[in-house]
């Protein structure tokens, strides 16, 4: 059992370092330079979406990780739900969120990009208060 939740740990936090932002291959910054043309910049915030996207899921499944082997212990299993389902309307929120923003941009160019900014910039605030929870 040990031998396995060594593994697990050592997978999750080989995977977090890998996927960390100072590893990814541009920065919300970099895809907001002035000399870039909007699809070079809505590809460049594609790459950051990936990367992102791969650091939440760590941090996610990370707490979930930490809440089975809890739930395990105590029998208790409210935690893990409650996390699950607040994970579920962070999601929600996120898609929604961005949403309105790519309506009030579009028609005109640019909306897509609106759309994946706010989804970084919001997946970034949700991994700081993640990786700021015991």
């Amino acid at each position: 059992m040990i031998k396995k939740i060594t593994t697990l740990v050592l997978m999750v936090t080989a995977q977090f370092l890998l996927t960390s932002p100072a590893y990814a291959a541009k920065t919300l910054v970099e895809c907001q330079q002035a000399d870039l043309t909007m699809n070079e910049a809505s590809s460049c915030l594609d790459g950051v979406t990936k990367a992102i996207d791969r650091e939440l899921q760590t941090w996610v499944n990370n707490h979930v990780f930490n809440l089975e082997e809890k739930a395990l212990i105590t029998g208790r299993y409210s935690a893990l739900k409650m996390f699950k389902r607040s994970q579920s309307n962070f999601i929600t929120f996120r898609d929604n969120d961005c949403r309105w923003r790519y309506l009030m941009v579009s028609p005109e160019k640019g909306a897509n990009v609106a759309y994946k900014k706010c989804y970084i910039q919001l997946s970034q605030l949700r991994i700081k208060e993640l990786s700021q929870v015991n």
